[in-house]
């Protein structure tokens, strides 16, 4: 995904979104203080301190469950020393951290998860932390009107075209094979063509094979209605907490079929009524 740029204070600093969340570019925080020249260098110096080590060790142990102790309890007894150095990589290799990330290239540096960098930004100055986390929020809510306009522009489409769009799904996305009773492609699934097959009926792989047009820009989701989309989201919150009980694929994969069956059926009909109504009361005025 491309990286974002906000500018605090004069200063332009990259975020990337990564699975986890938001990671700002600590190098970049760092030029605050020293311009170009030292930015690597200031970022060494924090790390080796004995608060910072503290800091990051207790943010891995809450969110990382990988995170190597052993090996952190190591850097916290060397740290204070004058012969201990630590970069971000030695950091990321020996513990297995994920709070940072080393990118080379465009937009290159070191990456923190924003909690961690705004613990960085304090070590640089109070002052610019303030002015960074002003200019991050006002990034945020960007993003969250920007998708939320995206979101009302598709629903109002499928609205007004729900069963125009619904009638050409049917007609020209559809691959041949029947894979809800053809079950050998289960025992080698992941989990997203699990949901796939339980809601649409057709693998992501069978789909593009179908349309390999329509395949080199989009996926099958792009062309979800928007109460398919809903009954989705319900059936990852559902197929996560059967993960969470230990239920195998094949019972998983039924229970998630059930559910999507039943719950577009009450969408979709739920939908027509509203579009019978809403004609009505237009041929009433």
């Amino acid at each position: 995904m491309k990286n974002k740029v906000i500018e605090v204070q004069n200063v332009q600093i990259s975020i990337s979104k990564q699975e986890l969340d938001d990671y700002i570019c600590i190098t970049d925080i760092a030029k605050a203080k020293s311009g170009d020249s030292r930015c690597a260098d200031i970022v060494k110096n924090w790390l080796r301190n004995r608060n910072t080590l503290e800091f990051l060790g207790t943010w891995e142990k809450i969110y990382n469950s990988d995170f190597k102790v052993v090996e952190f309890d190591h850097f916290k007894a060397e740290a204070g020393l004058h012969t201990f150095v630590l970069s971000a990589a030695e950091w990321i290799n020996k513990t297995n951290a994920i709070g940072l990330y080393v990118k080379r290239g465009k937009y290159g540096g070191t990456y923190a998860h924003k909690d961690i960098a705004f613990e960085f930004a304090s070590a640089i100055s109070p002052v610019f932390k303030l002015y960074l986390i002003k200019e991050f929020q006002r990034l945020k809510e960007e993003e969250n009107n920007s998708e939320q306009k995206e979101w009302d522009a598709k629903r109002f489409l499928s609205k007004n075209n729900y069963l125009i769009q619904t009638d050409a799904v049917k007609k020209y996305l559809l691959p041949q094979m029947n894979y809800r009773e053809n079950l050998q492609w289960l025992a080698y699934a992941e989990e997203a063509d699990i949901l796939n097959v339980a809601l649409f009926g057709f693998t992501a792989k069978a789909w593009r094979e179908a349309n390999p047009e329509l395949a080199k820009k989009n996926n099958v989701r792009d062309f979800a209605t928007i109460n398919e989309l809903t009954v989705l989201s319900n059936l990852e919150s559902h197929n996560a907490q059967m993960l969470r009980e230990g239920k195998e694929k094949e019972e998983r994969f039924k229970i998630l079929q059930e559910i999507a069956e039943y719950q577009l059926n009450v969408l979709n009909a739920a939908e027509e009524i509203k579009m019978i109504e809403s004609d009505g009361a237009l041929s009433e005025v």
